[in-house]
């Protein structure tokens, strides 16, 4: 019995307009063999700390990291143990046939989603299957990218150079010692694989584990942490080990976005509340707002690039989050404001053009009436790509209707991948070249910008924006 081909259309994407279609495939020419910039995501660096690492399982690759994946098939009723997802006293389904068939029996359900565009284009295009993920096919494609995985070519490292990727950073805790970028740095490989400075777990008071997590920053630091200045002097510490390990870049997340700076006493007497464990919510959220201060503050001294993701509610599936932890794909965008929570920081270094300060945001709502004036303003204040379930073909479109108009292309920060799954890095990138190449050519058609214009501001979402942004040029 025949099974059904994958049909991956040359022109997906774009407009049928005839006029626009035509442009937008010219443009889409010009831009889709160029470098991968990957300049956040969260790819583990252990997979290229040896050069005879390999993907390991279909699962292990595509199902059990990758949240876009396991909370679809989760909000069909599928648990997550049985997706090879192990539950922080115990262990997920060992058996990865067993989790790929659930996975291939239900892959129908991505039907017209990003992730579903994504997964298509890593089995046919990354790994040259040819007949459609079903039940049927399971384990017949099981056994093909079993078999292709073993291969030299599929290592990570080949598949590295395969994709074109020039640099790749990874997102790691102020906490981590970065041994699998060191073990990177001494094998000799030429890949370009940087690690991206996170201080979340040290400055959120109430995060799991935070009295232990300050004992091992102090640790790695170098630094007594006994006061809110011995705090900031250990991450000062730390963002310098970063940078001498590659990064160019730190990242923060929070629930809560207000900035403004303490008086000293104040800073202390909630830091000593948190060494005590009498920290309250309102503690962290000040405490946060100041911290965000004093990040932007190093950023302008050491030159790294700050990030700030908002307007996700983490893990907001309680019982999830208490049976597996954290990244469980529980998290859900909410209502956010940014006109006067930022006021304070972007009053104080937002025109400061040694800082560069990357906003994402999941709530649309924000685009035109506060997030792209922000950045249409400030110098240091740069617009993050659409991020998480915004990250789509709907989502990119609105994106690019809503902020460029008023902030301009050249206030954004250019595109990233934001994924756990390394072999869909392409396909990401793929989707958003597609889209942007089928923008530009809406704006030709409709004379806004003429075609040589186009195809800079092509050039430059595709590849130019984030080497600048991320100071990959420096």
């Amino acid at each position: 019995m025949a099974h059904p081909k994958w049909v991956l259309p040359w022109d997906r994407c774009f407009d049928p307009d005839p006029a626009q279609k035509r442009i937008a495939q010219e443009l889409y020419a010009l831009v889709a063999d160029l470098p991968l910039v990957c300049p956040h995501g969260h790819v583990d660096p252990r997979l290229f700390a040896d050069e005879n690492a390999t993907l390991g399982t279909p699962a292990e690759m595509l199902i059990i990291p990758d949240h876009y994946v396991f909370r679809m098939l989760y909000s069909q009723g599928i648990p997550l143990e049985a997706l090879g997802i192990a539950p922080l006293d115990g262990t997920g389904e060992q058996d990865h046939r067993k989790v790929w068939q659930l996975f291939a029996d239900n892959f129908y359900l991505f039907r017209g989603t990003p992730t579903g565009l994504w997964l298509s284009y890593v089995f046919n295009e990354v790994f040259g299957i040819e007949e459609k993920l079903t039940g049927a096919t399971a384990q017949c494609i099981y056994d093909q990218m079993m078999a292709k995985v073993a291969l030299p070519e599929f290592r990570p490292r080949a598949l590295f150079k395969r994709f074109n990727i020039e640099v790749l950073c990874t997102t790691d805790y102020a906490t981590d010692p970065l041994p699998y970028h060191q073990a990177i740095r001494d094998s000799g490989w030429d890949g370009d694989i940087r690690p991206t400075f996170r201080a979340d777990d040290v400055i959120h008071l109430l995060r799991p584990r935070w009295r232990e997590k300050i004992d091992v920053l102090g640790h790695l630091a170098g630094v007594e942490i006994t006061s809110c200045p011995t705090l900031i002097q250990a991450l000062e510490n730390r963002r310098a080990f970063f940078k001498a390990m590659g990064a160019t870049a730190t990242d923060h997340d929070g629930t809560s976005l207000s900035t403004g700076e303490l008086s000293p006493q104040e800073a202390e007497r909630i830091f000593q509340r948190a060494l005590k464990g009498e920290v309250t919510v309102e503690d962290e959220a000040r405490f946060f707002g100041h911290m965000l201060m004093e990040s932007a503050r190093m950023s302008i001294e050491d030159g790294l690039v700050m990030q700030v993701h908002f307007g996700s509610f983490r893990n907001h599936n309680q019982p999830v989050y208490d049976r597996f932890g954290p990244d469980r794909g529980c998290d859900i965008p909410f209502q956010a404001e940014f006109t006067h929570n930022l006021r304070p920081l972007l009053n104080k270094y937002g025109n400061d053009p040694r800082l560069t300060f990357v906003l994402f945001t999941l709530d649309e709502s924000t685009y035109t009436r506060e997030v792209a004036p922000l950045a249409g303003h400030y110098p240091a204040l740069k617009l993050g790509p659409a991020w998480w379930f915004n990250d789509s073909l709907n989502g990119m479109i609105r994106y690019h209707q809503r902020m460029i108009e008023t902030a301009g292309l050249y206030n954004t920060a250019g595109f990233n991948d934001d994924t756990r799954s390394f072999p869909s890095i392409p396909a990401r990138h793929d989707l958003a070249r597609r889209v942007d190449s089928n923008w530009l050519a809406g704006m030709v058609v409709r004379g806004i910008v003429d075609m040589d214009d186009a195809r800079e501001m092509a050039l430059d979402m595709a590849y130019r924006l984030a080497r600048r942004t991320y100071r990959f040029n420096d």
